[in-house]
């Protein structure tokens, strides 16, 4: 089989384990990492090499372009000791941690077991978004979990090529440490300016196919321009793309978000996808290359580091626990999480995309390589299906759902957003006025009444019902040949907008499963 082949094929499955977690109301990311482990050990199945450079920036600045987009900088700010405790203390402590189980079990050089601790810190943010977006936890708990795997990545990719760079000349001089120093700051800085200049141009290219392809162009140019000038890639990135959300929220044409929405979905999938995929490819390569006696030895180590790092996380979690609650009681403005809240972030450390990128842009000549990238998809792969596939059990049994929280936040917006419209058309006279203050009154009354057969409702399936029976008459025009075919997806689309607009939230939703 091909690299092509094998692709299609893990795609196809991806699919099928799609519909299958979704029935099963199950995390997607788990259930992939393990299709990618068994499709990768089909007969047959290629050897891919990967460049180690380009690895980093093809898997990981989308996801946090994709993530970033969309992660609110208000809570950011009511949130930065616990944002800062997870993305470097926590990061560094469990670096700590795996670096004393690399030495004391193994023998590995310190930069190399700095490498690997560097290299499975990170909780991961397309999989806590993933494992996340269908659970209803409290938002101050969502919010955190998915900054803070924002802002971890930085902390590990510095220590991650630092390490690199003890390992490969032997130690660290003076001029290595101020580059590792100003790369932080530098590269926030320079993430900001460059969201500025992107931000100038996007009007040029709105509404067209070339709008979407500029956003994947600025998002590796973030990533390759960051790491020419030896600044953190990562905080580059998404400090750009916090940038760019913020300065083209209201601007952006709602056409062109729906379709970059849509765009961007699948293609950070994908990602997950191949990322899977060529992982299981190289555990297969070096899984065939090691004797019993090395396999055994690298599986037991691999299981202390996996026990070693889930514990880090949860000794971390209740140390915050304990400093949040210890300044609240001194007048700290920041309520501490609950108990149970506490535990479930400390569980959700769930490893992805940014771990398997960072193990491919090893060297291929790096000391212990096939252990340290072995050891990472062990990480990863446990932590998505026993951290990711527990987390709803415990969600329902310490009852942290907030399923009537999110709904009353829901309609409490969408009752503000109601009143906002009918105040601005208060004064607007005319019968077309009128007619869109009572549909702006009937959006109200649904957001406040649970009654299914409110007015709006009722227009809804009227409306559904009209688009339907539009439907039937524009296939039977095509199929009489009377409407050409430019014509007939023009009005077709028409008609999708049409539905779409006064569908339901789940009508307009695109998920992953």
């Amino acid at each position: 089989m091909t690299f092509f082949e094998t692709l299609v094929a893990l795609l196809a499955v991806a699919i099928l384990l799609l519909q299958v977690t979704r029935r099963m109301r199950l995390p997607y990311p788990g259930i992939l990492a393990a299709a990618g482990v068994a499709v990768a050990m089909l007969p047959g199945a290629p050897t891919i090499p990967i460049d180690p450079p380009t690895a980093l920036a093809l898997f990981i600045a989308p996801v946090l372009v994709d993530s970033a987009y969309d992660f609110p900088v208000g809570a950011a700010r009511r949130m930065l000791l616990p944002l800062f405790f997870y993305a470097v203390v926590a990061v560094l402590v469990t670096t700590g941690v795996v670096v004393s189980i690399s030495v004391l079990t193994v023998g590995l050089p310190i930069a190399v077991a700095v490498t690997l601790g560097a290299i499975v810190s990170p909780p991961d943010a397309a999989a806590a978004t993933a494992v996340l977006s269908n659970l209803p936890v409290a938002r101050r708990v969502d919010a955190l979990l998915k900054g803070e795997s924002l802002f971890n990545d930085a902390t590990a990719l510095l220590l991650f090529g630092a390490a690199l760079t003890v390992q490969a000349r032997g130690g660290l001089d003076a001029g290595t440490a101020l580059q590792v120093g100003f790369a932080a700051p530098g590269g926030i800085l320079f993430g900001i300016a460059f969201g500025f200049f992107v931000s100038r141009l996007r009007p040029i290219t709105e509404n067209t196919v070339g709008g979407t392809l500029l956003q994947f162009v600025y998002a590796f140019s973030t990533w390759l321009i960051a790491e020419h000038l030896h600044l953190s890639a990562v905080l580059a990135t998404v400090a750009s793309a916090m940038t760019l959300a913020t300065l083209s929220s209201v601007k952006d044409s709602p056409r062109m978000r729906v379709h970059s929405f849509a765009v961007w979905t699948t293609v950070v999938f994908l990602l997950n996808v191949v990322a899977f995929l060529l992982m299981g490819l190289q555990a297969r390569r070096i899984l065939e290359a090691m004797s019993a006696e090395e396999l055994q030895r690298a599986m037991g180590f691999a299981a202390i580091v996996v026990v070693g790092v889930i514990l880090a996380r949860m000794a971390m979690a209740f140390l915050l626990h304990a400093v949040v609650a210890s300044r609240h009681r001194r007048g700290g403005e920041l309520a501490p999480f609950t108990s149970g809240e506490t535990l479930l972030v400390g569980w959700a450390g769930m490893r992805g995309l940014v771990t398997l990128a960072t193990a491919f842009a090893l060297p291929a000549d790096f000391p212990e390589r096939d252990l340290v990238v072995l050891t990472a998809f062990t990480v990863v792969l446990a932590t998505l299906v026993i951290q990711g596939a527990t987390l709803a059990p415990m969600i329902h049994f310490l009852k942290l759902g907030r399923q009537t929280e999110v709904r009353d936040e829901l309609k409490a917006a969408r009752r503000s957003l109601a009143e906002a419209a009918f105040q601005r058309l208060e004064k607007e006279g005319g019968t077309e006025a009128e007619a869109i203050r009572t549909i702006c009154k009937d959006h109200w009354t649904a957001s406040t009444d649970a009654n299914e057969t409110s007015p709006l409702d009722r227009r809804r399936h009227l409306t559904i019902a009209a688009v339907l029976a539009q439907r039937q008459r524009l296939e039977e025009l095509r199929d009489k040949d009377q409407i050409g075919a430019t014509q007939y997806l023009e009005l077709q689309e028409d008609l999708d907008w049409k539905q779409l607009s006064v569908g339901s939230d789940e009508d307009r939703r695109i998920t992953e499963s």
